[in-house]
């Protein structure tokens, strides 16, 4: 077998994907099909790590437009995110794949608090964690919180799922048939172009540490293990050259059970 091109992996996921066809919620068959997917990667020594996202439940800036405080706002989509990731914790280990929610707010009951050190670990026992709560603050979004905490641990790769969209392109190609794809872009031509792969925080983040994002399709059921297995899918963003596997920080310091 051809080993993987990445190692450890960020997974963010958006809210809405969990929705499936359905307008609002979780429909358990597509949360089913996310657990599907990512148990082969695990399978194949890939070791995973996920955000998602809360919106299929709750949008914190569209609340607080209409009025409501923004830092309520945005702890009631903290809260979101960690509904999804329990569902999505239950789907994995309905398919036998050991998984651990951590939550950057403290919710002692269902979810471990987020332990950068406890979380490699959990990474490097071929346990998928999934951080739940965004980064804790008001104000982040969760693609700030995947970029961070995919450093914060050492993920080679950022893969940002997206629904029914394979790749970036110059507009909304669901709105508007003359859109482009672009196959690779540099932080600051995302940045520049306005292009809405991420918030701007998320991506100088990525830029500053040179972390790679790839942007695919995650209806696409062959996409991530092409990924992984070196093939070009979807769209690449990084640095001005191709890119090659990062090295893995995450495994210096002490490492507790």
């Amino acid at each position: 077998m051809v080993a993987p091109r990445y190692k450890r992996i960020m997974l963010k996921l958006s809210g809405e994907a969990l929705m499936g066809d359905q307008r609002y919620g979780i429909d358990p068959e597509m949360v089913g099909y996310i657990g599907t997917q990512v148990g082969a990667l695990q399978r194949q020594g890939i070791e995973v790590s996920i955000v998602i996202g809360g919106g299929n439940i709750w949008r914190g800036v569209a609340a607080a437009r209409q009025g409501m405080d923004r830092a309520t706002a945005d702890y009631m989509g903290m809260l979101a995110t960690a509904i999804n990731a329990l569902a999505l914790q239950d789907a994995l280990e309905a398919l036998d794949v050991w998984t651990r929610v951590q939550s950057a707010i403290t919710m002692a009951e269902i979810a471990e608090p987020y332990i950068r050190r406890r979380a490699i670990r959990h990474l490097e026992k071929g346990r998928v964690v999934i951080f739940a709560a965004g980064t804790g603050n008001p104000y982040f979004t969760t693609d700030t919180a995947a970029a961070l905490r995919a450093i914060e641990i050492g993920a080679d790769v950022l893969l940002m799922a997206k629904n029914r969209v394979d790749g970036v392109y110059s507009d909304d190609p669901q709105k508007n048939p003359e859109a482009t794809k672009f196959d690779h872009l540099t932080y600051m031509e995302a940045i520049e172009k306005g292009l809405r792969v991420m918030d701007t925080t998320a991506l100088s983040l990525c830029m500053e540490n040179e972390l790679p994002i790839i942007v695919f399709d995650l209806r696409n059921s062959e996409a991530m293990g092409r990924i992984l297995a070196g093939d070009h899918v979807g769209t690449l963003i990084s640095s001005d050259g191709p890119s090659g596997p990062r090295r893995s920080r995450g495994s210096s310091g002490s490492r507790p059970s």
